[in-house]
């Protein structure tokens, strides 16, 4: 039997690569567009667009690749993926808020079961009772860890975290009067946090003001007063220089007890240093991806939030709560769920439509694991790791360390005799991840160089490290190309 059909296919160069081709069918469906055009009354599907005016129409093809075969989309992400550089292939120093810290292996077994993997929100207790508990005891977990009495389900990240503090502040202290409600925000905050804290401020008729720091990195206390009365100040500690602040246990005895003392916080860092419910702080955020996560290209991310009773019924997300069942039993449920798809409607206090449960849950097994004397461990190895940096660095004669007097978690700041930027790139060449460019958070500090360390970090790489910035800076000092 012979088919003596026209052929409708043709070879057409592939986008990416020239030499090769793709199979490509160049029989359009025009039966079924013309079908639909005719439902619609209309002869071409330009009559589909005539009322969009011409001068911003698009007439000429669309910049796409031609259509490809399921083994050439795998060939391609393959080769793609193949372009990556993950951060555990190259010595490693760039973190800015986020820290590739050791997740054992047993956290990324136990989140993979279907029981967690597969569960959404718990409206049913009486069929999730152990996803509610393991809910519950990443809440515990969270209150003891920053030493405050009550934590949420965790939120978006630690961006969405501080901002939603900062509402929240406003919603408990709100004066109800003329005067436009106020927070205070650090000067040190980086530019993407900022961007969400006004996101969230700007439609509320809420004014951010900023906090001014010493040249030291601290937070210039003389100019908390001005922020006595406000409705909130946000800070953190460790700041996003690395500096560990102790004049932050002053704040609140600065601002009294009507303003809102919010801290920002890298929960790994509670290992070694105070609690800031301690120092009474009234509500504590942070990026909780050091516990549990990798980094994975920036996320997913999960924020924590924890509160005083005081902040209680205004705070964002979902709380769990421990319970007696009708017959005497221990039992977990969605005790308050102040979001707008719940009964709050109109009255939540906030838009988070859902919350980061898988990932905080990696943090709960994480802390699980690590226990009380485990979590000190991880911190004092990343606050090691840092410490031996500052003072390897500290011997290099051509660059210089800010902020040397002052006490660092993970991270610090690197003053180089030129561009942040072109030091990056020569580090580059030398097979390291060299930091981040401070002028990205700060243009006025093109030098300004923010190194990070952590528990993965190893003498050898900060002493590979310290001979490169040495050459570097050196060749740029004597004016000689590195």
């Amino acid at each position: 039997m012979c088919f003596a059909t026209k052929p409708t296919f043709m070879l057409v160069p592939r986008y990416d690569s020239p030499g090769d081709y793709h199979m490509v069918d160049q029989l359009p469906n025009l039966g079924r567009e013309k079908e639909m055009l005719d439902a619609m009354g209309m002869s071409s599907i330009d009559d589909l667009f005539a009322d969009i005016p011409e001068a911003v129409r698009m007439t000429e093809e669309l910049p796409l690749p031609p259509p490809q075969s399921e083994e050439e989309i795998i060939s391609d992400a393959r080769r793609l993926l193949g372009a990556n550089v993950a951060l555990g292939d190259r010595v490693n120093f760039l973190g800015a808020g986020l820290n590739r810290n050791y997740v054992p292996a047993s956290v990324f077994q136990l989140v993979t079961r279907g029981e967690f993997l597969t569960s959404y929100t718990p409206y049913q207790p009486e069929v999730s009772q152990g996803m509610l508990q393991a809910m519950w005891e990443f809440q515990t977990l969270i209150s003891e860890l920053v030493g405050l009495e009550v934590a949420n389900l965790s939120v978006y990240d630690g961006s969405t975290a501080a901002a939603e503090a900062l509402t929240c502040a406003v919603r408990v202290h709100n004066r109800k009067a003329e005067q436009k409600d106020t927070v205070y925000v650090s000067e040190l905050v980086p530019p993407s946090r900022r961007s969400v804290i006004h996101n969230y401020t700007q439609g509320g008729g809420i004014e951010v003001k900023t906090l001014r720091h010493n040249s030291d990195g601290t937070l210039d206390l003389n100019s908390l007063s001005q922020a006595a009365g406000s409705c909130g100040i946000y800070v953190e500690q460790p700041n996003p220089l690395g500096i560990l602040d102790g004049g932050l246990t002053r704040v609140k005895e600065i601002i009294g007890e009507n303003t809102a003392f919010v801290v920002g916080v890298a929960p790994v860092s509670l290992g070694v240093i105070e609690a800031p419910g301690n120092y009474n702080a009234d509500i504590v955020v942070g990026e909780g991806q050091a516990l549990g996560s990798p980094i994975t290209y920036g996320g997913p991310l999960y924020g924590i939030f924890a509160c005083t009773k005081t902040y209680l019924r205004q705070m964002p997300g979902r709380i769990v709560g421990r319970s007696i069942d009708v017959d005497g039993k221990e039992a977990f449920c969605l005790t308050l769920s102040t979001r707008e798809q719940h009964i709050r409607r109109h009255r939540a206090t906030s838009n988070i439509c859902t919350n980061e449960t898988l990932i905080a849950l990696m943090g709960a097994m994480h802390m699980s694991l690590l226990g009380p004397e485990g979590l000190a461990k991880l911190a004092q190895r990343n606050m090691a790791a840092c410490q031996l940096a500052k003072q390897k660095l500290s011997e290099i004669s051509t660059i210089a360390i800010p902020h040397r007097n002052n006490s660092h978690f993970n991270e610090f700041v690197v003053e180089l005799p030129g561009s942040a930027a072109e030091c990056i790139a020569y580090l580059d060449t030398q097979g390291l991840i060299g930091g981040f460019d401070l002028s990205a958070w700060y243009p006025e500090r093109k030098n300004w160089l923010l190194v990070s360390f952590s528990d993965q970090t190893k003498a050898t790489e900060i002493e590979l490290l310290a001979a490169h910035l040495a050459v570097w800076s050196t060749s740029l000092v004597q004016g000689v190309r590195a």
